[in-house]
């Protein structure tokens, strides 16, 4: 190791910024320019190269921007101009800014914020990732990119809403391929001060730090702070000198890195060291929104503090806590979920749970499928799941998938009635879309476009665009994607060394009037990257078509320790190397949001592949679809619910997966290629542009962007799970936690006379055929065991009987109590069938104290009538 002359004293210097540009600190502070077009061109005007140089980190520009630069920029009326528009947009974004992320004052005080007793709504989002801007590598992927894009949209929609996650010190690796075409990894470190990201202060004026235990020790975690328009994202960090443990200060080194030992270290810092940190800066949260299982542990956090300050018991504290959490689902197989040895969580949790008072098999029986199996591994997600009121998938699709692969949890219940919801994923409008678009839509369409008003029909003025203008802007932004990617081809050939002859190719690579073809992504086996190539030869003749010929671009990233992705990117790579297709396929090395923002620009057409059923959502065919590129795609995730409507293709059906399924997805895309999107894409026989091709971009832009915007996505997320969760926060916390303590007391006696409730009698089925739209009368005695008829919901299904003798079709309607006969409770109901031919009816009952059948907890207790 070379020898490294240590600093004794170190600081900060910052540029002598002109007082006539005074606010570019400010500015560059925010990442509101990295969706607000006028801000970030203010510092691309100022140093275009040094702009691109600095990663389009407009920080660290400013910590390298020369002296004469800033004050050339000062005299430049021009330049003056474009500042105050950009100061104003800046203004107009912040105006109206809820009071959920104050500063403290030096006394200590709050600036603004809500005290702990005030019932003002306040979301707390945990997530593991955020894929905010290009500068910022906290992020590794598509679940990254949905929470940048979640806290986007929370301030365009003034939402009170604050993030938490971890400031990594390497973040996610950087790719380049070796001469074979191989991964490497490599990764660089963040030089944090020269980030847009600020520590947080105490009321001392120190940096803020708090702890947390782990078996070697404590460990202390420095709080930073992002700006993200209105809100706020705290970022927590151990790699600072309070930690003398290196493996201490390695715990937020790398994201997804390392072994399941850094795992559960980053997880137990997320989740509790997250919710100390809140405590510590004065924010009381109303919801909690885990996103993903990496934060479930702040759910055991959450227990302790109420079992500590306000002398809650377990059970009660549980009731208490989970009534305002929320937790949303993204993996759709089991091999995706974080699990730990119960060793491993007896080293970590036995003196935490001893300390706080925590029964140890109690707490472990909340990530247990079976909480009587003590050899079960813990699950971070089934933690999540019982630990939260409300539950969701990030699809329609995904919710069919997510009921079906927790039903475990509840057994008694059919499938379709598991209480996880689903809230469909979008994308951030202004963040994806491109900037000749955006010229188009503010000639064309409403002056307000780039506000959600709710209002999906003003997007049908997309058709009032003329054809060659809109396939003019595409147009540009190709050339613009081909430029980038022989740009960074030769940089990458000369990086390998590579001969002349590649040299001189990577400067030649695509064609700007080809059909190009965009496929980026994580390469997890899933998604089967290679489909396209399943038989070269054919896909050979549809690309090297010398009248309509066809490329293909592709990026993504394999995992470091995943072989078989690796092994797809470099088949990928040696087949972009034949002679007769180096023109035709490009492999772009280090897939990261740049990369992407290019891609799903300046393509023509988007292809997904994955196996039916394993995407939980994919947002980047949104971002495609919303810049006029069309989808050819798997019916999975969100595009199941949106190919009618998209203008794109569908690679063959509903069918639930197969491995046979293989070969006939890939003649599938060959076939559609060639007699429908090829001919479609070319045929110009009136004009340049292929009115067909143009008819299906507006139909994609009008029916997708509108219904795909993360601004729908978090309100509906605001209406249908953190309103009803904050409404639980104020119910249970009101009279010194009256409702939490009963809950618990209520659910002690239940589950202590259960098995002695029964259904008595029922009354007998109709013997002559019931004429349509007659009611039957249907009627039942339940043995109570001393519970009031309002302690239990007893509901009868009722259905067709199918051909294996069980009912389909089944509708659910709840019994009134009719009369009471000593311990035993008549309920009773007239129904009127909905449908016609042979129907049958069963009975059920359940412990009823959740108003909202989405809060039914994972021990449901229910019970199918035995007459």
């Amino acid at each position: 190791m070379p020898f490294i002359i240590q600093p004794i004293r170190e600081f900060l210097v910052r540029p002598s910024v002109p007082p006539t540009l005074a606010r570019m600190s400010e500015l560059a502070y925010n990442i509101v320019w990295s969706w607000e077009p006028v801000i970030r061109s203010l510092f691309r005007r100022l140093d275009s190269e040094l702009w691109k140089d600095s990663g389009y980190n407009p920080v660290a520009m400013l910590g390298r921007v020369s002296q004469t630069t800033l004050e050339r920029a000062a005299a430049d009326p021009r330049y003056l101009a474009l500042y105050k528009r950009a100061c104003e947009r800046f203004d107009t974004h912040l105006a109206g800014a809820a009071t959920v992320h104050p500063e403290l004052t030096p006394d200590g005080t709050p600036d603004g914020t809500p005290d702990g007793n005030a019932n003002d709504k306040l979301i707390a989002y945990f997530s593991a990732e955020y894929g905010l801007t290009e500068c910022l590598p906290i992020y590794s992927g598509g679940l990254g990119i949905l929470s940048g894009d979640h806290m986007k949209s929370s301030s365009d929609l003034k939402l009170p809403l604050i993030g938490i996650g971890l400031l990594y010190q390497h973040g996610y690796f950087r790719q380049f391929l070796n001469a074979d075409g191989w991964q490497q990894e490599r990764y660089p470190e963040n030089d944090f001060y020269s980030l847009p990201v600020k520590p947080v202060h105490d009321k001392a004026g120190a940096e803020l730090k708090v702890s947390v235990m782990l078996p070697t020790g404590a460990v202390s975690v420095k709080v930073w702070e992002i700006s993200i328009g209105r809100i706020r994202l705290f970022a927590l960090d151990t790699n600072i000198p309070e930690n003398a443990r290196a493996e201490d200060k390695a715990i937020t080194d790398q994201l997804y890195g390392g072994d399941n030992e850094t795992r559960i270290r980053q997880e137990i810092v997320l989740g509790i060291g997250g919710l100390r940190a809140l405590e510590a800066m004065l924010l009381e949260p109303t919801v909690y929104h885990m996103n993903e299982g990496h934060s479930a542990f702040l759910a055991l956090e959450r227990i302790r503090v109420f079992m500590e300050k306000h002398g809650l018991n377990f059970e009660e504290a549980l009731a208490a806590t989970r009534a305002n959490n929320v937790f949303t689902t993204h993996t759709p197989v089991p091999a995706g979920i974080d699990l730990f040895d119960p060793g491993m969580m007896y080293h970590y949790f036995q003196s935490f749970c001893r300390d706080a008072g925590i029964d140890f098999d109690k707490f472990m029986e909340l990530g247990r499928r079976n909480p009587d199996d003590r050899g079960e591994r813990f699950s971070m997600a089934i933690l999540a799941l019982k630990t939260s009121a409300y539950r969701n998938a990030v699809s329609k699709l995904h919710g069919e998938v997510s009921r079906e692969m927790w039903h475990e949890l509840w057994p008694e219940i059919p499938v379709n009635e598991i209480p996880i919801t689903s809230v469909t994923n979008g994308v951030h409008l202004t963040s994806w879309i491109n900037g000749d678009f955006a010229d188009l839509f503010d000639q064309y369409l409403e002056p307000d476009w780039r506000e959600f008003t709710g209002d999906f029909a003003s997007w049908q003025l997309v058709k009032e665009i003329p054809d060659e203008e809109l396939q003019e802007a595409h147009r540009r932004r190709k050339r613009r994607l081909i430029g980038f990617i022989r740009e960074r081809q030769t940089a990458s050939a000369f990086r390998r060394q590579a001969s002349s002859a590649e040299l001189r190719n990577s400067g030649e690579v695509l064609d700007p009037n080809a059909l190009t073809i965009g496929f980026a992504r994580r390469f997890a086996t899933y998604k089967r990257a290679t489909l396209l190539f399943h038989d070269t030869e054919r896909l050979k003749r549809i690309l090297a078509n010398k009248d309509r010929p066809v490329q293909i671009v592709i990026s993504g990233k394999a995992h470091p320790k995943d072989q078989p992705g690796k092994t797809f990117i470099r088949e990928i790579v040696q087949l972009s190397r034949d002679p007769e297709l180096w023109k035709h396929v490009v492999f772009v090395e280090d897939y990261d949001m740049k990369v992407g923002r290019e891609l799903v620009q300046g393509v023509d057409l988007w292809l997904n592949t994955p196996r039916r059923g394993e995407e939980a959502c994919g947002t980047s065919g949104m971002k495609a679809s919303m810049n006029g590129v069309l989808s050819l795609s798997i019916l999975d995730g969100w595009y199941d619910e949106a190919y009618e409507n998209s203008g794109g293709w569908a690679i063959g059906d509903r069918q639930e997966y197969t491995e046979e399924q293989d070969a006939l997805h890939a003649s599938a895309i060959y076939y559609l290629l060639e007699k429908e999107i090829v001919p479609a894409f070319y045929d110009r026989r009136e004009s340049t542009a292929s009115h067909e091709w143009v008819r299906r971009m507006k139909q994609s832009i009008m029916n997708i962007t509108p219904h795909f915007d993360a601004r729908r996505m978090v309100a509906e997320y605001d209406q249908t799970l953190y309103q009803p969760a904050h409404r639980g926060y104020t119910e249970y916390r009101s009279g010194d936690f009256q409702k939490a303590r009963e809950h618990a007391a209520w659910s002690a006696h239940v589950r202590a006379v259960w098995d002695q409730v029964r259904f008595v009698e029922s009354s007998p089925a109709p013997v002559e055929p019931v004429t349509s739209g007659s009611p039957v009368s249907i009627r039942v005695a339940v043995e109570m065991a001393g519970l009031k008829p309002a302690d239990v919901r007893v509901e009868v299904v009722m259905g067709r009987i199918g051909t294996n003798g069980g009912l389909e079709e089944t509708a659910v309607v709840q019994l009134q109590p009719l009369d009471q006969q000593g311990s035993v409770t008549i309920f009773s109901r007239d129904l009127t069938p909905q449908y016609t031919g042979r129907l049958g009816y069963a009975l059920r009952i359940s412990p009823d104290h959740f108003a909202d059948p989405r809060m039914r907890p994972c021990t449901s207790l229910l019970k199918w009538g035995r007459i």
